[in-house]
């Protein structure tokens, strides 16, 4: 049985920078599986492959269109 590994992460919010504190799960091959922000005021950007997080502030579109300029066109999937 492989066992998950959990690390703290600080991550920046994808719009304007401001950071947070993240728990982030990769498996035992290291790929992301969930992350929560532990932080007042973020939100955790759902349906992305990786750790991000948004201030609360943010609306969809904005957060939505920051992740396309950082990453590129995303399939975001519901989660």
């Amino acid at each position: 049985m492989t066992d998950n590994i959990t690390k703290g992460e600080t991550h920046g919010c994808i719009v304007c920078g401001k950071l947070y504190q993240l728990y982030v799960v990769y498996d035992h091959d290291g790929k992301y599986l969930d992350s929560k922000v532990m932080s007042a005021g973020g939100n955790k950007v759902a349906g992305v492959n990786r750790p991000l997080v948004a201030c609360g502030t943010h609306g969809e579109v904005e957060v939505k269109d920051a992740v396309e300029k950082v990453y590129g066109a995303q399939t975001f999937k519901d989660s």
